[in-house]
């Protein structure tokens, strides 16, 4: 195994990180941005109201997009896995 290669395993496993929880972010970063302009408009700063919304909208985008980020796990996996006799090399 060769640095060229563990450096792209690990370069191509960041990029499917960042790739996979992307959606689930930036939903979440979206949802703050809307709830803290309501509390900033009513000026209500109840702690709940700010973490109940993103924890609600973040479950059920991680809902809807899981069987998209259950086959890109998979396409991930099954490439890792049918290299390993290129890795051994």
């Amino acid at each position: 195994m060769t640095q060229e290669l563990v450096i792209s395993l690990a370069r191509q496993t960041i990029e499917l990180t960042l790739i996979l929880s992307l959606p689930i972010l930036g939903v979440g970063l979206v949802v703050g941005l809307i709830v803290s302009i309501f509390q900033a408009v009513t000026q209500i700063q109840e702690m709940t109201l700010s973490f109940v919304p993103k924890i609600i909208a973040t479950f059920l985008v991680a809902l809807v997009s899981l069987p998209w980020l259950m086959n890109k796990l998979l396409d991930f996996t099954r490439h890792i896995i049918t290299e390993i006799p290129n890795y051994i090399r």
